[in-house]
């Protein structure tokens, strides 16, 4: 009773807590002991590890597997800690994608697969479960998501946006047992709904067979009206364009330079073309024929659609232009372990957009300094020229030194005329104060 009762405890706490399958993040060199690059082709890119171009606020957390040669198909896969079945689960996937390289062209998008592939041999044609993330080529944007079932792979068939700048970001995928699911890019929900977003079944209903239109049936809505008759004076033999009457030959025209003349056309007033009768109601008219359906003998309501085996991720890419750095791979049953991997995975992205804009505004300062030296040095050098083409010229600068002498009389003067008023402002002044203060005496005086 005691053991069955722990028994029961444990794998409740089993249940309530989940687990992670698969983590990477590429901080150290672990993980080339369990990525494994595909042999399937000789010329596949080769991965590499890098934290990009420029330094990061920590450049070890910014690790993450980069693509390296440009015009290449890429090919690596790594196993879970454990093989995973989802059934009654969460399945979780998530990890981020940095397109430094401002991608034009290429995948960015993760698969998970089952647990029986063979590594070494892993390539496009591979059977796998899941492929999410992004895809890019020129107007063409969007995050795949596509699920397999039952040997067939079936993309989901609406628009989810995806992320085509330089930035790192981080996309999540969930899969719940009632057969819903969600998308968010960087924790914002992006798109979500239930497993009737794709094909995955036959139809409930299909047309019955053994159903036809009857052949007395009438679906024309209109119909030509008896009634309606050709006008004896409309002639249906009458061309749309004639030659303009109006047109003369030109004199100058030459038949045997020039070739035969012909009239240019207008359009005829007679012409009407092909007569048809107006169009009344079908008094017969009984709609459109829908045929009846019947329940579908093949449709089955699977409520397992979203079970799979699970035990590698890989990446299995075209890119045109290389450069992106994949990071922060989770696989997981565990909704709050998820949670916690995606508030340090945006903690880091937050403080490597504070690094790039700190790194920007310090470029920016750099090349405005150099700019102005630039400029500096740009004024200088035309003084220079200036100076010595006056002392090789003097004649041509002749009447512009007369021009600044005229200029500088002219300051002079106008320096002494404002120093005049200056002064007959201050001596009035003084005297309507010598004013004030005579008018103040004699007031005492009275007093």
């Amino acid at each position: 009773m005691r053991f069955g009762t722990t028994l029961a405890i444990l794998s409740f706490c089993a249940a309530a807590f989940g687990k992670v399958y698969f983590h990477e993040t590429f901080d150290d060199d672990s993980w080339e002991k369990h990525w494994v690059q595909s042999t399937y082709k000789d010329d596949y890119g080769k991965f590499k590890i890098s934290n990009g171009k420029e330094f990061r606020a920590d450049p070890v957390k910014s690790r993450g597997l980069q693509t390296s040669q440009n015009a290449k198909f890429y090919s690596i896969s790594a196993p879970f800690d454990e093989a995973f079945n989802n059934k009654e689960k969460d399945l979780i996937v998530q990890f981020s994608v940095r397109h430094e390289q401002n991608i034009d062209c290429g995948g960015g998008y993760i698969k998970v697969l089952p647990p029986n592939i063979d590594p070494k041999e892993f390539n496009g044609e591979t059977p796998y479960n899941i492929m999410f993330g992004s895809d890019i080529c020129g107007a063409n944007k969007k995050t795949h998501l596509i699920l397999s079932y039952k040997g067939k792979n079936h993309l989901i068939k609406k628009e989810i946006p995806t992320e085509d700048d330089t930035y790192t970001h981080l996309y999540t995928l969930v899969i719940k047992p009632d057969q819903t699911y969600s998308v968010s890019i960087d924790n914002v929900e992006k798109a979500s709904g239930s497993f009737e977003d794709w094909d995955f079944l036959e139809p409930k209903t299909i047309p019955d067979p053994e159903k036809t239109k009857p052949a007395d049936w009438v679906d024309d809505e209109y119909i030509d009206d008896p009634n309606d008759k050709k006008p004896d004076d409309w002639d249906e033999d009458e061309p749309q364009y004639i030659d303009d009457p109006e047109a003369e030959k030109p004199e100058d025209w030459d038949d045997d330079m020039d070739g035969e003349w012909e009239a240019p056309k207008s359009e005829n007033p007679k012409y009407k073309g092909k007569w048809t009768p107006k169009k009344i109601k079908n008094p017969e008219y009984k709609g459109k024929w829908i045929q009846p359906e019947i329940p579908n003998p093949d449709y089955f309501d699977d409520k397992e659609i979203y079970v799979y085996d699970s035990g590698f991720v890989g990446f299995d890419l075209w890119q045109v232009k290389a450069g992106s750095i994949f990071d922060d791979i989770v696989v997981t049953d565990d909704a709050e372990e998820a949670k916690t991997f995606a508030t340090e995975v945006m903690d880091k992205i937050k403080a490597e957009k504070e690094d790039e804009e700190k790194v920007a505004a310090e470029r920016k300062k750099i090349m405005d300094e150099k700019n102005k030296r630039a400029a500096k040095k740009a004024e200088e050098m035309n003084e220079k020229r200036r100076k010595l083409e006056r002392e090789n010229h003097p004649e041509a600068y002749a009447d512009e030194e007369e021009s600044n002498d005229d200029s500088e009389e002219e300051m002079e003067e106008t320096k002494e005329e404002e120093k005049e008023e200056v002064k007959e402002e201050t001596k009035e002044e003084t005297k309507e104060e010598a004013k004030e203060e005579e008018k103040k005496e004699n007031v005492k005086d009275e007093l």
